[in-house]
């Protein structure tokens, strides 16, 4: 048991980055589910600037929660911060940036902490820096609460539960294609990735890390056969679709490949894991799948180059701008995954994951929400670490998203018989 509930706190669940763009759209959520601060969820926004908050507060309706001041950069604040709560639910990108040291002082105090991060290098430090000590402290630190990466984690999760339902044994190869999806693009998700080249610039060693298709395993694990994420197209026998590269997949994967190591590697050694956007059929879905990969490959190269890098972090959207409320309502996203359990695939399980908000800011906060009450009510308890979704929360939280968050799972397709074990 975590030192987070060994003692009476005064909050369930801080929102700290409160009067950001997905800061807001997390604290209406809480709101309308949960109301204010009650015995329901105990909860306070946080911040820097408390006339800022204040007007948040006004502007959403929220003057009831109660609100809590700290400073990114002052650890003795951040130390007051985490002692008042269980959880603390952080949207402060680039995380890079602004999160080291909530991460430290939440895993040196035992709080659990959630985030929306999609930046590998940095989770990479994170885990070298903190994850000992919060395995003796039960803290649970868990990355990746937004659309990176919990349809991609939760999703293998779910196929593998499913798979072991229906066939008695898990997939050895799980392959994730983003279907479909109508949102806004994320400025903070911007942001994290033109700094993480900031970071490459300076430090070329980060991009070995980032292109390690096992950055995030625990060290001198078992890895498998996966390799760094390919721009040619693919063409998915499953689907009969051709499909192209997908803008998180070096994020999501390596989150998939953490949680199989944490969790003892129950699909095998060998298990294979790989995602890429689907995009038609025939040839025209062949060609459309190959300027994704050209233009995927050009916008990599822009954002390496320090002069374009510039130009781009001028045009795109900044932290703090995204799409209207009207967009994010009437967003979505479908995932499909499936699996198999051989080359030759004489068993196969498909699955999808659907949401009924925009990725990029309306589903992801409702994700980001429900894994922070998850973590104060459901999953307070168990092993703590620098952890993953799947890991921390598992079926908890699969239960919760379903429930409250809009999202669903469900099997699609299956073929093959089941196997008596």
């Amino acid at each position: 048991m975590s030192d987070a509930t060994n003692v009476t706190k005064q909050f369930d669940v801080v929102v700290w980055g409160a009067t950001g763009f997905t800061g807001q759209i997390v604290v209406a959520y809480l709101l309308e589910v949960y109301g204010a601060s009650s015995e329901n969820l105990r909860w306070a926004v946080a911040g820097r600037d408390e006339a800022k908050l204040s007007q948040v507060q006004k502007t959403l309706g929220a003057e009831e929660v109660p609100r809590l001041l700290a400073d990114s950069g002052d650890r003795q604040s951040l130390d007051q911060l985490v002692a008042a709560t269980q959880v603390v639910l952080s949207t402060v990108g680039p995380y890079a940036l602004y999160g080291s040291d909530l991460v430290a002082a939440c895993a040196a105090a035992g709080t659990h902490y959630c985030d929306l991060t999609g930046e590998v290098q940095w989770m990479r430090t994170m885990i070298d820096a903190h994850h000992e000590t919060a395995q003796r402290t039960g803290a649970k630190i868990v990355h990746t609460c937004g659309f990176d990466s919990i349809p991609s984690d939760l999703g293998v999760y779910y196929l593998q539960q499913q798979s072991q339902l229906k066939f008695g044994r898990p997939m050895q190869t799980v392959r994730y294609r983003m279907a479909k999806a109508s949102g806004g693009v994320s400025g903070g998700t911007i942001a994290s990735m033109l700094n993480m080249m900031d970071e490459v610039a300076a430090d070329p060693s980060v991009l070995t890390i980032l292109n390690d298709p096992y950055a995030l395993n625990p060290l001198n694990t078992v890895t498998g056969q996966d390799q760094h994420e390919s721009m040619s197209p693919i063409y998915d026998e499953v689907l009969n679709q051709w499909a192209g590269p997908f803008v998180m997949a070096g994020i999501n994967t390596r989150v998939v490949r953490r949680s199989h190591a944490l969790a003892g590697m129950p699909y095998g050694p060998g298990f294979s894991y790989g995602e890429a956007a689907l995009v038609g059929a025939g040839p025209k879905g062949y060609l459309k799948a190959l300027f994704a990969g050209v233009g995927t490959w050009v916008g990599t190269l822009f954002a390496a180059l320090t002069p374009t890098r510039r130009i781009l972090g001028k045009l795109l959207p900044k932290p703090g701008e995204g799409p209207s409320l009207e967009k994010q309502q009437s967003g979505f996203f479908e995932v499909l995954l499936h699996g198999t359990v051989d080359d030759a695939g004489s068993q196969m399980i498909q699955v999808r994951v659907t949401g009924d908000r925009d990725p990029g800011y309306g589903s992801t906060a409702k994700m980001i929400a429900e894994s922070a009450v998850c973590l104060a009510k459901e999953a307070s308890d168990g092993a703590g670490g620098v952890l993953t979704p799947s890991i921390a929360m598992g079926n908890d939280l699969v239960i919760r998203l379903m429930r409250h968050a809009g999202l669903h799972f469900e099997v699609v397709t299956t073929r093959g018989d089941l196997i008596e074990s």
